[in-house]
């Protein structure tokens, strides 16, 4: 019995020291872990309705794996340089495919979401299903921050009041990641 108790107390003592080897690695392709960034930009907006011109503040958060698939969630306000009050708010949350190039990180993105689009003159309001189709490039400044240049955008309003309305967006602005390994 005290032999016993002896062996079990060898092997809990050794089990309490052990480390974890540094030599080890994950072999490619399995490698896990996800990235969460966050960032916002400036948007330059062509909006078919009345051929308007708009620019404003948009936000965005991404949460990337290293398997080069993420989740994009942006939110952007359209409501500079507006004419007659023309203007809108898109919302809107999908996936995203990004990938590392030499020291850039391209990605492309589709989202569905929706928008709220203000009427000449505050007439009206509405409420609209967009799909968005984008894409663009990170260019890293460190290890936690980056610049998103261009960041290119097509969305499509397909139950628009007066017909499927189309926009294109550009923008630029900074991404900092908030948590995860650096690619």
């Amino acid at each position: 019995m005290v032999l016993l108790v002896r062996v079990l107390l060898v092997c809990a003592l050794g089990a309490g020291a052990a480390q974890r080897a540094g030599a080890q690695v994950v072999a490619e392709g399995s490698e896990g872990g996800i990235k969460l960034s966050a960032g916002g930009t400036g948007s330059w907006t062509y909006l078919q309705y009345g051929n308007s011109k708009v620019v404003g503040p948009a936000v965005f958060v991404d949460a990337d794996t290293e398997r080069r698939w993420g989740i994009e969630a942006e939110g952007k306000w359209l409501d500079f340089h507006e004419n007659a009050n023309v203007h809108a708010e898109t919302y809107s949350i999908g996936l995203r495919y990004h990938f590392d190039w030499r020291r850039f990180e391209p990605y492309a993105k589709g989202l569905v979401g929706f928008g709220d689009f203000n009427f000449p003159y505050n007439y009206a309001h509405g409420r609209y299903l967009t799909v968005t189709a984008g894409g663009g490039m990170d260019i890293p400044l460190g290890r936690r921050f980056e610049v998103r240049a261009p960041d290119v955008e097509w969305q499509y309003w397909p139950g628009f009041t007066f017909g499927a309305m189309n926009t294109v967006s550009v923008s630029a602005g900074f991404r900092v990641r908030v948590f995860g390994t650096p690619q």
